[in-house]
């Protein structure tokens, strides 16, 4: 009845592979979620996000469940019913924010581009001409269906001008690419814990800034979602004392507690510029192989890359071949991509010269 998953190298848009270290720390002993212990852990590891965020934001904490639920806790504690909002739709992720706006009863105005194409400064300005009083403008900076990052510091200051609050999906940039949450103004961010931190996934790291606790402590209206309710489960993560919610995952903030003391062992910059390394290795060893990327250079996110396969070539049994020949998993398309391109991670753990060399090797021998 024991189950013994096959070791695979993780080259796909999520998980990555985790350190040993983190993987041991997943296994220490069990601890109650109130212990004095426990607490300690939760301090750390809220300081160390800060620092990852590059933030000094108080409300800022860990969701006990994957990045969506991370994006949910944005949207259903800033957004009320009859709020007007404007979401960037470049890819599934920006999709899926204005599905969930909509559920918390908002109006979503949507600015869509073309999946693979940043949205521009002047889009956002033209929205919020058009929208009369939007009280958040979200964004997803790394979207992961298509490798595209996004710049978001003059659309912050756009944002701003309107007296709205900017929010933004940091999933799969957080760790790999700059990302300076004080320094750009971003008033609600969230990520995951298994892209680029090199977690198990599972955790949502969440920041709020001072504007937008104003905004959550004068809502007209419970959130509506208990799980998620910001005025609840923030006095679980703070405080000396501090009020049960819910039984935190522990195992898990072990396993977080020790990616972060990683990354800042690394360090955050000295993490960027691997990451931009490793990408420029992987996209030279890619191009000799007759692959060609669909995001412009100046947009790509050097962690996640999107790439179309040479002419011919079945993606789907190429893919297959990857995985159970050599072990080596990469990702597929999503939506409008389903069965045009790859999605090769490099992120965290996966991001080093030998997974490429492994990547290139294994397709030079199947190709």
């Amino acid at each position: 009845m024991n189950f013994n998953p096959t070791p695979r190298i993780l080259m796909g848009p999520g998980p990555s592979d985790a350190h040993p270290r983190v993987l041991q720390a997943m296994a220490r002993p069990l601890i109650g979620h109130l212990d004095p212990e426990f607490v300690q852990i939760m301090d750390d590891v809220k300081g160390m996000v800060q620092q990852c965020f590059m933030t000094q934001n108080h409300l800022t904490f860990v969701v006990s469940a994957p990045g969506s639920a991370g994006m949910e806790t944005c949207l259903v504690n800033l957004l009320e019913p009859g709020d007007e909002c404007i979401i960037g739709i470049n890819g599934v992720f920006g999709r899926r924010m204005a599905n969930i706006a909509n559920r918390c009863g908002a109006t979503v105005h949507k600015v869509e581009v073309e999946w693979g194409k940043i949205i521009e400064p002047s889009m956002i300005r033209e929205a919020l001409n058009a929208c009369s009083n939007p009280k958040l403008v979200a964004l997803v900076h790394a979207e992961t269906s298509t490798g595209v990052r996004q710049p978001l510091k003059e659309i912050s200051q756009i944002v701003h001008d309107a007296n709205s609050l900017f929010m933004v999906d940091a999933v799969t940039s957080f760790c790999g690419v700059p990302l300076k949450v004080d320094e750009w103004g971003i008033d609600a961010i969230y990520t995951g814990t298994q892209k680029c931190l090199s977690a198990p996934p599972g955790l949502s790291p969440v920041s709020f800034s001072e504007r937008a606790v104003k905004v959550l402590e004068n809502r007209n209206s419970e959130v509506q979602s208990w799980f998620l309710d910001l005025n609840l489960v923030r006095n679980y993560w703070s405080g000396a004392k501090r009020a049960y919610h819910h039984t935190a995952p522990v195992s898990s903030v072990f396993a977080l507690h020790q990616a972060l003391s990683i990354v800042l062992e690394e360090g955050l910059e000295s993490r960027w510029e691997r990451h931009h390394s490793v990408h420029n290795y992987l996209k030279q060893q890619l191009e000799q192989l007759g692959f060609s990327y669909l995001v412009d250079e100046e947009y790509r996110l050097p962690n996640l890359n999107a790439v179309f396969l040479p002419e011919g070539v079945d993606e789907a049994k190429v893919r297959s071949q990857l995985l159970h020949e050599f072990n080596i998993e990469v990702g597929g398309g999503l939506g409008a991509f389903a069965g045009k391109i790859w999605r090769i991670g490099i992120m965290g753990e996966s991001c080093t010269r030998n997974h490429v060399n492994m990547l290139a090797g294994a397709l030079g021998e199947i190709l």
